[in-house]
């Protein structure tokens, strides 16, 4: 099964990209394949937030790791729908998922 994400820019752009649900990637690694400035630093471990992202839809997520809300709670321009593209997973559940990248930290 392949997947849509609707995308926006720090540059105000939106885009609809997609990506296969079968080979176990994260939001961050298929933004990083559609060449959007997210960085990754940490390598998908929760631990830097160069991948937050806003989520302006309703998908059924995965609940927010320890982990992952001490490094929100960090961030100075984290909102209550603010999440780390490296902690969601690549399946039928963020079919249609909308997403805002944050400003850079």
């Amino acid at each position: 099964m392949e997947i849509k994400v609707t995308v926006l820019d720090r540059r105000g752009n939106k885009k609809i990209i997609s990506g296969p649900t079968d080979i176990n990637l994260n939001l961050m690694e298929l933004l990083k394949i559609h060449e959007y400035p997210v960085e990754g630093t940490c390598g998908g471990m929760a631990l830097c937030a160069s991948c937050h992202v806003y989520i302006n839809s309703a998908n059924s997520l995965p609940e927010i790791s320890p982990s992952e809300k001490a490094m929100l709670d960090d961030n100075w321009d984290t909102k209550s729908n603010s999440r780390l593209a490296c902690q969601i997973g690549i399946n039928k559940d963020i079919h249609l998922l909308d997403i805002e990248i944050a400003p850079e930290s």
